[in-house]
């Protein structure tokens, strides 16, 4: 089939680091029985390919370069699952926000503080504010009492970055996990889900 009048012909796709794209001129090469050699990058494409698979550069970094010996299809599925793998360990650090006014009742406050911890147990950071409006602005000591004391009373589970700020008509602080429950963060995110029992799934 002969691709449209005007178009130029479609070029084959080249693999980068798999075999004749490989531009080391020597690399130690891994066989699949483990065998490693190091042998001209031409001998070790054509050793590879006599076993039906494809020679792909894994550390070319190296010296000698390390090729490996494998299915190329076979390389790339493992190379999704180990970015997907590490995708999923990633956690965005996010700074959530809590919006307080200088005369904040006790269960507005305890509300908030409860939605603090549990945002530091996450391992993101937490923005308090103090918004002052009118004339409220005259009493701004009264915000910076309240971004301490929110602060302190999260003590165990989180640690104040500076004093507070006042920036036009708001005060704030910043509030990160400790180093205790950013670690429990982590392992959290690390440890796999536990497998669903028959019923559960038959539930689902």
């Amino acid at each position: 089939m002969y691709p449209p009048r005007g178009y130029p012909p479609r070029r084959p796709r080249i693999r980068e680091n798999v075999n004749e794209a490989i531009r080391a001129r020597e690399v130690r090469a891994v066989f699949p029985d483990g065998t490693v050699e190091v042998l001209p990058t031409h001998a070790a494409v054509r050793k590879a390919q006599d076993l039906g698979l494809d020679l792909i550069l894994v550390s070319p970094t190296a010296d000698p370069p390390v090729a490996k010996a494998m299915d190329y299809g076979q390389w790339q599925y493992e190379q999704k699952k180990r970015q997907h793998e590490a995708k999923k360990k990633q956690h965005v650090i996010q700074v959530k926000e809590l919006k307080f006014r200088p005369n904040t009742d006790d269960h507005d406050y305890e509300f908030k503080k409860n939605h603090a911890i549990r945002f530091l147990q996450e391992g993101n950071r937490v923005k308090a504010v103090v918004q002052f409006r009118g004339r409220e602005i005259a009493h701004v000591d009264l915000g910076k009492k309240l971004l301490l004391r929110f602060a302190g009373d999260l003590a165990g589970v989180g640690q104040i970055d500076g004093q507070p700020k006042l920036e036009g008509r708001n005060a704030h602080v910043i509030i990160s996990p400790s180093k205790t429950v950013k670690e429990k963060a982590e392992k959290a995110r690390e440890k796999p889900a536990p497998a669903q029992t028959p019923v559960a799934q038959a539930q689902s």
